[in-house]
């Protein structure tokens, strides 16, 4: 161990970066553990403890690395699940640190099953990424926008972006413009990938053609029309990564031995809470916790955890079908990916092995979209077990119930 790195790193004379000097990874990360256990006294006894490979997560995943964190892994299922990608029975990886959640989702699992399954559907498959440019005037602007909207233009900027990437595609281009200022989302189909460094690179390839033969000044290679990691209804709208919608036909009798409530009830909830509710609040979401469980899946299967505040734009719908209960979700904006990211380490690559998803599909793109329909079918598990506790009002006793 270098004794003379870790007292200047102590001191603050280096920063923990220059610990990856050292020949070993391991090296490194035990003199930066070692510097802020001296200086905060506090003995690691725990974050010590992980199987990943550390040489394959420092170079893609994590900087200063100094150990890690674990968090609890759950499973609920069998979930029966009829998409065009995601086929059968699933057991549905949980990562979480709320008590209850695994069990409610376990529990519309159940539900879910037992009425047949959930049927599921992408309708949309496009990750985002949208500069902003500076222009002089108004007449500016619409010089801009013209030559974006230039078919040869297009063709020209799509060739230039696909120069960056093996798979990606840039598949259009939507100019918004506000006084001086131009931006423009480019959409693009990224296969297995989530995407995001996809297309800001290929994106950024393309702008060089944009401020060549343009008056244009770039600002900012995102200027958050993507909109990237924020509540934006942009997203709600158009829709950003996977458009997926999941549902079910719960029939009553099942409801009332699993749910111990009616169709009526969970309808009224579901009015009351998720749409007047929401509404009123001005949430871009009307459901129930959809960014609960999509987190959840998130952290267990690599997936970027701040892509659940664009999964929060789940809309959840019930409606009476006779004497049967019609539950959906939508959702417009669910940004994941099988390759890339979090998804090749360890822990994360076997819970898309649980779910048979792990790596690049075949065709392209095929694991990707497995995995979003499994997230969709889960969520939808989610909300229909939590909506059936508020309509059975079981919330506050099952949390009692389970300690927490």
């Amino acid at each position: 161990m270098d004794r003379e790195l870790i007292e200047k790193m102590k001191s603050s004379k280096v920063s923990f970066h220059e610990a990856d000097r050292m020949p070993e990874t391991d090296s490194a990360i035990l003199a930066r553990r070692t510097a802020v256990s001296g200086f905060t006294g506090v003995e690691f006894k725990h974050i010590t403890n992980f199987s990943f490979n550390t040489r394959e997560v420092t170079k893609r995943n994590i900087e200063n690395m100094i150990g890690a964190i674990q968090v609890p892994l759950g499973v609920a299922g069998p979930l029966h699940i009829t998409g065009e990608y995601a086929n059968g029975g699933y057991y549905i990886p949980l990562a979480t640190t709320e008590g209850a959640l695994v069990a409610s989702v376990n529990r519309g699992c159940s539900v879910i099953t037992a009425c047949g399954g959930a049927s599921v559907r992408i309708f949309k498959d496009e990750m985002t990424r949208a500069p902003v440019f500076k222009v002089k005037d108004a007449k500016g602007a619409k010089e801009l926008v013209d030559w974006v909207n230039n078919p040869a233009n297009f063709r020209r900027l799509k060739e230039k972006a696909e120069t960056t990437t093996k798979f990606g595609k840039l598949l259009s281009l939507t100019t918004f413009v506000a006084g001086r200022n131009v931006f423009i989302r480019f959409s693009y189909d990224t296969k297995d990938a989530m995407g995001m460094n996809m297309v800001t690179i290929a994106t950024d390839a393309a702008v060089d053609l944009i401020l060549s033969e343009t008056s244009a000044e770039l600002v900012a290679l995102s200027g958050n029309m993507c909109s990237d990691k924020k509540p934006a209804a942009i997203n709600v709208i158009t829709g950003r990564g996977k458009t997926v919608s999941a549902d079910v036909v719960l029939d009553r009798k099942t409801i009332l031995e699993k749910l111990k409530t009616t169709p009526e009830k969970m309808v009224d909830v579901n009015y009351r809470k998720n749409l007047v509710g929401s509404a009123l609040s001005g949430s871009l979401g009307m459901n129930a916790h959809a960014a609960n469980v999509a987190s959840a899946m998130f952290i267990a299967c690599g997936q970027d955890a701040a892509h659940a505040v664009e999964a929060s734009n789940t809309m959840t719908t019930l409606e009476l079908t006779d004497d049967d209960l019609h539950c959906s979700v939508t959702l417009p904006s669910l940004a994941v990916g099988t390759v890339g990211g979090g998804t090749g380490i360890g822990t994360q690559k076997e819970c898309l092995q649980i779910l048979g998803a792990a790596g690049a599909g075949d065709p392209p793109g095929a694991n990707s979209k497995k995995l979003a329909e499994i997230i969709a079918a889960a969520v939808l598990a989610g909300e229909i077990s939590l909506i059936g506790a508020l309509a059975a009002r079981h919330l506050a006793k099952a949390h009692s119930e389970h300690g927490r």
